[in-house]
């Protein structure tokens, strides 16, 4: 558990107390590769912190065509926030991609820590904050450039996730077809 404590203690120091209580009020649990941690439809009771492995985020559309939104590994944050902040179902899936041990932190438990802990909030806050930026700057890039440089800016970003997320997923989050992403590779692999 001291990596959740450390994920919030990057932003804002806590006691020894508020750290035995904020475990008080979570979750760890194990689970396979291709656990569905919530469905489409569901409305989401907890947020999920990887402590290891890998998690996605997706949607399926009309044409049962998945859109990778968010892939989460060691040390991050994933849920369906709209559906979690509203307590409406959803329009995501959260699966396991590999194998992972998860931090769940239910709806109720975290509202109990914005009341014990306040501190927490601004935690919570500067989290969302980072996520819209990040969701933000991904749509522009969607817009504005080219698969070879939104791949680019994935490598970057995600740089072990390269090897470990089927290129399919990969090519879903980018935005283009599996098809496409192979030709895509080749070309900058012969580069």
């Amino acid at each position: 558990m001291a990596l959740i404590l450390d994920n919030i203690s990057k932003i804002t120091p806590l006691t020894d107390s508020e750290k035995e209580f904020i475990l008080s009020k979570t979750e760890i649990k194990e689970f396979k590769a291709k656990t569905m941690l919530h469905s489409a439809g569901e409305i989401c009771k907890h947020s999920y912190f990887v402590n290891s492995g890998i998690v996605r985020s997706f949607n399926i559309n009309d044409q049962i065509v998945e859109h990778v939104l968010h892939f989460a590994c060691e040390g991050w944050w994933i849920g369906d926030m709209y559906s979690l902040l509203s307590q409406k179902p959803g329009n995501l899936f959260i699966e396991v991609l590999e194998d992972a041990e998860v931090v769940l932190l239910s709806k109720e438990n975290q509202d109990i820590l914005y009341r014990e802990i306040p501190k927490l909030e601004r935690f919570f806050r500067i989290l969302m904050e980072k996520s819209l930026v990040a969701h933000q700057e991904r749509l522009m890039d969607n817009l504005s450039l080219s698969a070879e440089e939104r791949f680019e800016k994935f490598c970057n970003r995600y740089p072990s996730l390269i090897q470990n997320v089927p290129q399919k997923q990969i090519a879903s989050y980018i935005g283009v077809t599996p098809e496409f992403f192979s030709k895509m590779k080749s070309r900058l692999l012969r580069k």
